[in-house]
This record gives structure tokens, C-alpha cells and sequence, in this order.
């Protein structure tokens, strides 16, 4: 065989990328159907809490039922989220079929209430919201930073249940770090004033004593903050009732020390509770108030006398008729909205630049997902480029090779090595520089 016809075979044996399949992660396949405090009545936010002993199962059989390929669902005090990636077109007739799938037992009128107070997102719209979310600009405190740690929470649970892939790996990473240069390049958490803050600002206005017992139903995200900060200004008495008990001795664990004692009980021994308490702090997902007055009642155990409550949960987690019947001091979600308004206006100026920088998030994450579509079409790259160099040593010039001197088969080695090495990195290096420039 002649030296031109093993060039010719080797040719046939040139890399061409196989052709990517073609994707279901597109920004335009990007879905959020959102129930949050601004669209649902506070008595029926509750509906939408997936209980986390069961979260992971529901999530996975919502998945494979509507056949969506990656979700997330986001939880907090006040909104309800499934973030979600899907090819099927996104209009009332699917909102319907998934929310028949995320609960079975819904009548008619309860899907068409939750169709009718959903907002729901596509595309870069929303992209857009999740960066907006995460960086506290649809929160009811603008500038509080709890939310992004809430945010990413969400997504690793999902995650660690196998509910999410590669796309909306990479819509969270950019996610934070849209969100690190909100908090860090605006002033929009200057003096943040969270919900935590602001209940706590009530409470030390009511000049409530440190050796207050402090008794807290739920060990959440919001209460766990709140009962962090009350522990840094010196409380240090406290009770913790949660629905999973290895959750309550977990939040107790991390505050407790040699000055601060905590107490934990599930919540089923709520009721029965004598240890006594100055002030009451909720903050659940219960679609239906825990703190009933016979509730109340049976915590108080005769004791007369005025005590604050603190509930931050919506809906409401203490009965009307707690309210109306007992002495209390009550601080809750629609009374903090009130200063809530305040904290917005006063960080209006700042809403345009974080505006700006969300803007300029969702065009980076183009791009980052155009360098990834690259990545994952030429992942296979390598390997043929070490196919052909092999071919080439051990069957197409394998004869006249052989026929060399060991010190010239070693040279052809180190050639084709480095042509190896360049034949890898350079295509890759320039189709990325094509992509960076194509803005």
C-alpha cells in the first residue's frame, strides 16, 4: 500500500462531532408556576406546601407524570414554586393537567381557584424571576438575604432526590451569583431590614425581658434565623415544637451552649404543653392554624397574663378567635407588610441597578449555555482524536514504523502527541471564542 493510499484511509477517520441530540434544555423550555403572597389570599397560600417527609416521593411522581425533565420546587413562609424544564407547550391546558397531578384529590373549583392565582413564567421571563427572587427584588423586604440561602436549599434537596440535571444545574449557578452582585454591587441590603429584623424590632419596642421563655413552633428557615438573632441579643430560654423532632433538636443543637437552653418536642405534644411561656413564635407551611384557642388556652394553664405573639406564617398559623379572646400583643405577617412598603420605598433608587444587573445575568447565561451545548457536542472529541492517532500508529503506517529506528519512532511519538494535545484544545478554544464574540 502506497504512502498516499494510508493518507487516504486515515482521512476517512477524520473526526467529525457527531451531532448533538437535539436538546429539551433550551432557555425557552425553562417554566416557573408561582403562588406567593402577592397572588393568593393568605388563608389559601397553604395549599401549595408539599410536606417534606413526603416532598421528594410527590415531587418524583409529579415529574414522571407530567413528563417534565427537571423540577425544583421552592418553599418559604410565603411562596410556593416549581421551577421546571419541559418541551410541551406552556398554556392553561397543561397549568391544569399539572396541577390535577400535583394533588389527585383536588375538586374542579380548587384547580381552577389555583389556575386563576398562579403566575406562571417562560423562557427568559423566567430566568428573569428566579434572579429576581434569589436576589430579594420580589421579596416582601427588599434586601433581605435569607432568601438566596432559602433558594438554594430548595434546589439541593431537589437535587439530592434526583430531580434536577445539568440545565437547571447551570440556571442555579448563575442564579447565585446573579444574586452575590446584587447584594454586593447595589446598596439594596444597606441596613437590611428582613422579616426576621422586623419582628424583632416590634419585640424589643414591647421592651420584652431577656429571660423571657420563648416558645417557637416550627424550625424552618425563617425561625431558625429569627431564633439565631434572638440569641445574639441575649435571650436565652426556649421551647421548639416541630412537626419532625430531629429537626427541632437539630435547630436546638446549633444555638445551644452553657447560656442559652433549649427544649425540643414534636409537635403532636403542643397541646399538652405546662412549661409555661412569655412569647409565642410561629412560623409554619400548616394550611390550617395550629394555635387554636383551645390550644391557647391549654399553653396558657391559667396563667392570666399579657403575652406577645409573634406569627409569621401564611396563612396564619393562630386562630382569629386566639385573638380576639386573650390578652396578646400580636405581631404578624400583614402588620411587618406595613413597614415592608417603608423598606421598599426606601430602596427604590436601587431597584434600577440590580434591574441592570439582572439584565446583563440573563445575557451571560445565554452565552453559558451556548459554551455548554459546545462542550457537550465535543465531549467525544478526545476520544476520537486518541482512536485516530492509534489507528494511524498501529494499522495505517504501522509497516513503515516499523521499519524506522527507535529514536525516529520515538520523535513520530512525541509529534503526534502534541498534534494530539493542540487537536483537542485549539478547535475548542476557538469555537468558544466565536461564541464569546457573537454577543
Amino acid at each position: 500500500m502506497k504512502v498516499s493510499d494510508n493518507l487516504m484511509t486515515l482521512e476517512h477517520t477524520i473526526l467529525r462531532p457527531s451531532r448533538p441530540e437535539k436538546t429539551k434544555s433550551g432557555v425557552q423550555n425553562l417554566k416557573i408556576i408561582s403562588f406567593t403572597y402577592k397572588t393568593v389570599p393568605l388563608a389559601d397560600l397553604g395549599k401549595f406546601f408539599i410536606d417534606e417527609e413526603t416532598r421528594s416521593s410527590r415531587l418524583a411522581f409529579l415529574k414522571e407524570d407530567t413528563g417534565i425533565d427537571e423540577l425544583f420546587y421552592l418553599a418559604t413562609c410565603n411562596r410556593f414554586e416549581f421551577i421546571f424544564t419541559t418541551v410541551q407547550e406552556f398554556d392553561q391546558s397543561f397549568l391544569r393537567f399539572f396541577l390535577k397531578k400535583l394533588n389527585a384529590g383536588w375538586s374542579k373549583e380548587e384547580i381552577e381557584f389555583a389556575v386563576n392565582h398562579a403566575r406562571v413564567y417562560e423562557g427568559d421571563l423566567a430566568l428573569h424571576h428566579i434572579f429576581s427572587v434569589a436576589s430579594s427584588l420580589d421579596s416582601m423586604v427588599v434586601g433581605e438575604r435569607e432568601i438566596i440561602t432559602q433558594v438554594r436549599k430548595s434546589y439541593d434537596e431537589s437535587n439530592e432526590s434526583g430531580l434536577t440535571g445539568d440545565f437547571l444545574r447551570l440556571v442555579m449557578r448563575s442564579t447565585v451569583t446573579t444574586a452575590k452582585r446584587v447584594f454586593t454591587e447595589t446598596k439594596i441590603a444597606t441596613h437590611p431590614v428582613s422579616v426576621v429584623s422586623l419582628a424583632y424590632r416590634k419585640l424589643r419596642d414591647m421592651n420584652v425581658k431577656l429571660g423571657s421563655k420563648i416558645l417557637m413552633i416550627g424550625a424552618g428557615e425563617t425561625n431558625a434565623n429569627l431564633l439565631k438573632y434572638l440569641v445574639k441579643h441575649g435571650f436565652s430560654e426556649f421551647s421548639i415544637f416541630n412537626r419532625t423532632l430531629a429537626n427541632a433538636e437539630k435547630l436546638a443543637a446549633s444555638i445551644e451552649s452553657d447560656q442559652v437552653h433549649v427544649k425540643s418536642f414534636p409537635l403532636s405534644e403542643l397541646q399538652n404543653y405546662k412549661g409555661g411561656f412569655d412569647v409565642l413564635i410561629t412560623c409554619t407551611a400548616a394550611s390550617e392554624p395550629l394555635v387554636t384557642s383551645e390550644v391557647y388556652g391549654n399553653l396558657l394553664n391559667e396563667d392570666s397574663s399579657s403575652k406577645v405573639v409573634i406569627d409569621l406564617a401564611m396563612p396564619s398559623d393562630v386562630e382569629p378567635a386566639v385573638i380576639e379572646k386573650y390578652n396578646i400583643h400580636l405581631i404578624d405577617i400583614s402588620r411587618l407588610n406595613v413597614e415592608a412598603g417603608k423598606n421598599l420605598a426606601e430602596r427604590h433608587h436601587e431597584l434600577k441597578a440590580a434591574e441592570t444587573i439582572l439584565g446583563e445575568s440573563i445575557m451571560e447565561f445565554h452565552q453559558v449555555l451556548r459554551l455548554r451545548k459546545l462542550e457537550l457536542a465535543m465531549k467525544e472529541v478526545p476520544g476520537k482524536i486518541r482512536e485516530i492517532k492509534s489507528k494511524a500508529i498501529n494499522d495505517v503506517f504501522a509497516r513503515e514504523i516499523s521499519m524506522l529506528d527507535e529514536s525516529s519512532r520515538d520523535l513520530i511519538g512525541k509529534m503526534l502527541d502534541y498534534m494530539e494535545k493542540k487537536c483537542i484544545s485549539v478547535p475548542m478554544m476557538m469555537a468558544k471564542e466565536i461564541i464569546l464574540d457573537s454577543k
